[in-house]
């Protein structure tokens, strides 16, 4: 199926002696090669290993540098080359050379080639770079706070508590449908605050979560909190400051973190500094925005309510990341946070001329790092984000470009974003196959440098788009499962929305539609859904392979895409099927290491899963169902 040869290098612990070194630091390097007649490996002579040459290939202060790769070892499958490397540059970058007789290979991240690739696909290592490393043994669990559990009705805001925009607060009951903006504005309450969340905790951990995050806390006029009126004071309905510090400390307790969420791109309309720019065009407030020759301010995306802020303040930055009390310093250090999640990090600090959000991003992972060095930074960015994930800003994305829109376009939905762009797009077109699913996920992680990739912020659903499982035109839980065992399995930590770990209600239309009030009663939980999440949320943090192991899409066809993640002996294999016939598979598996024997069972065993097979000549044949997606366990040589 392959006529390449399956080299493989990562930068974990087992191809790199140190993957996350200091400056002036010496690491040694590995490679790993097919032995000559093993499956898959290249055509080659007996005795390839000593007649081969090996080459490490970096780019040293401008200059290509070739070093020379010693013969380190055999075992069944492969030869083992290795060199030592000294970290004489902040980012050092590399791809490697294997000369064999009169054929010669390029191996980057992204592919092996037979002619000299370009290096925006080399294999990177960062100096001294901050390392939030508890994020890859991380399941995350998004709550939209509003709206997850009620935990002091004393905070709730009633009928009438205040009127924004001409229009009254309203509160809703439990379990009602949220209406639409045109009819609450947004301005509907259901009665979830912090204490709430604290009373969870034990649910936290019965589904295999360890860390939480928040959508914005702080004081704001509507349901949503990305109006932000006071960015240094925690709303008083969700329960203020103690609140949030008594949440953190009892998560800290449980062994678990916490991530908050915080839009620094534009305030609320009803924010003091805002109200005074409008009435005092000579103040320093007005500075913080932007104003036309008109004295009209510009609005994120045109949204009224919503005006940008403007960071050619000098003012604005000391208060938002640069003095010692701003905002991105003060929870950290008041409060006891482990992270930030930058609501549309995309557009923050880009206004024409102005294009400072790299510098802006910068600058808060300089002062953040400083004061906390594994705290995590993330950002909303729905398209190509790899100028912010180069090691030197935000340490993740939400990983909408490699995870969530491949895999919801995979399972049959239009391509939202796209469509969200004003392109007509018909439904059902654009669909993704098995093929260009991984040809979308290695566009992307093949950029990434291996400590950013371990950091991405995998994600399907969110509080922005309509649950995938809600819309029943696409929805099939075999395909669902693939889904949600990708999210697990690639690189980076899983983000479960709240209340899909039970099928929770909602509908397609509009952001209302997947804010629905958490539903308590045990009764109505979808077993399925919980079965599927709680296993894979316990795996993740209990397997190394699905934490820094390496990672390769082993197969790929219309209907079917296979992803491998291994390290040490253990490895997983999912295979996210959307087949319409039952079909049997030859998944190349000692590409991985699975050596001949190897025995391979399904790990999760959900609607009563029994698969067991054997590697033979290098393949692992694998029978499936209509849309018989899986998660299979087996064994590859110890690297």
């Amino acid at each position: 199926m392959n006529n390449t040869p399956a080299f493989h290098s990562e930068i974990n612990d087992l191809y790199v002696s140190n993957p996350y070194p200091s400056f002036g630091e010496t690491v040694t390097v590995r490679l790993r090669v097919p032995r000559a007649g093993a499956p898959e490996g290249a055509a080659a002579p007996e005795g390839a290993a000593a007649s081969r040459r090996v080459l490490l290939r970096r780019l040293e202060n401008g200059t290509n540098v070739h070093m020379s790769m010693r013969f380190e070892r055999s075992d069944t499958l492969f030869d083992w080359y290795a060199c030592d490397l000294r970290i004489n540059q902040k980012n050092v970058h590399w791809h490697f050379i294997i000369i064999q007789g009169t054929e010669t290979f390029y191996y980057t991240r992204k592919s092996v080639t037979r002619y000299p690739p370009t290096e925006d696909h080399d294999f990177v290592l960062i100096a001294d770079f901050e390392n939030p490393d508890w994020v890859p043994r991380s399941v995350f669990y998004q709550i939209f706070v509003d709206r997850f559990r009620n935990g002091n009705p004393a905070n709730d805001v009633e009928n009438g508590s205040y009127v924004f925009d001409g229009h009254p607060t309203r509160k809703n009951e439990w379990g009602s449908v949220p209406p639409e903006y045109s009819e609450a504005h947004c301005l509907d309450f259901y009665g979830g605050d912090l204490e709430g969340v604290r009373d969870m905790i034990p649910w936290f951990k019965e589904i295999g979560v360890n860390a939480l995050y928040l959508n914005p806390i702080f004081s704001a006029r509507t349901n949503h909190k990305y109006d932000c009126i006071d960015y240094f004071s925690v709303d008083e309905a969700f329960g203020g400051g103690k609140a949030l510090k008594d949440l953190t400390d009892a998560l800290h307790e449980a062994g678990m973190r916490v991530l908050v969420d915080v839009s620094i791109n534009h305030t609320g309309s009803d924010h003091p500094w805002y109200r005074t720019a409008l009435e005092n065009p000579s103040s320093s407030e007005r500075s913080y925005y932007y104003f036309d020759d008109q004295g009209s301010a510009k609005k994120w995306r045109g949204v009224e309510s919503l005006p940008q802020l403007n960071y050619g303040s000098q003012e604005l930055r000391g208060l938002i990341f640069e003095n010692n009390d701003s905002l991105v310093r003060k929870y950290i250090a008041e409060y006891g946070i482990d992270g930030w999640r930058f609501d549309v990090a995309m557009d923050t600090g880009r206004n024409d001329r102005d294009q400072l959000g790299n510098d802006i991003f910068a600058r808060v992972r300089s002062r953040t790092k400083e004061l906390k060095k594994d705290c995590y930074l993330i950002g909303e960015h729905w398209k190509d984000n790899i100028s912010y994930l180069l090691g030197d800003q935000l340490d993740g994305m939400m990983n909408y470009f490699a995870s969530s829109r491949p895999l919801r376009t995979f399972a049959g939905e239009t391509e939202r974003y796209l469509v969200g762009d004003g392109i007509p797009l018909e439904p059902g077109t654009g669909i993704t196959t098995g093929t260009d699913l991984a040809a979308q996920i290695l566009q992307h992680y093949a950029r990434l440098p291996n400590q950013i990739a371990f950091l991405q912020f995998n994600l399907i659903d969110s509080h922005d788009i309509h649950r995938l499982h809600n819309n029943q035109a696409v929805h099939d839980f075999g395909v669902y499962s693939g889904i949600v065992m990708f999210m697990y399995l690639l690189p980076g930590t899983p983000n479960v929305y709240y209340g899909d770990e039970i099928g929770l209600a909602g509908r397609v239309d509009t952001v209302e539609a997947c804010r629905y009030p958490m539903e308590w009663d045990r009764s109505k939980h979808n077993t399925e859904f919980y079965n599927l999440y709680t296993k894979l949320s316990h795996l993740k943090q209990a397997e190394k392979a699905l934490q820094c192991g390496s990672m390769r899409i082993v197969y790929a066809d219309d209907d079917v895409c296979a992803l491998a993640r291994w390290y040490d002996e253990t490895a997983f294999v999912a295979i996210l099927a959307k087949n319409a016939e039952s079909k049997t598979l030859a998944l190349p598996l000692s590409a991985i290491g699975a050596a001949d024997g190897s025995r391979w069972t399904d790990a999760l065993a959900l609607n009563g899963g029994h698969f067991a097979g054997t590697v033979r000549n290098g393949f692992l044949d694998v029978t499936i169902g209509v849309r018989g997606s899986v998660l299979l366990r087996g064994t590859v040589l110890k690297g």
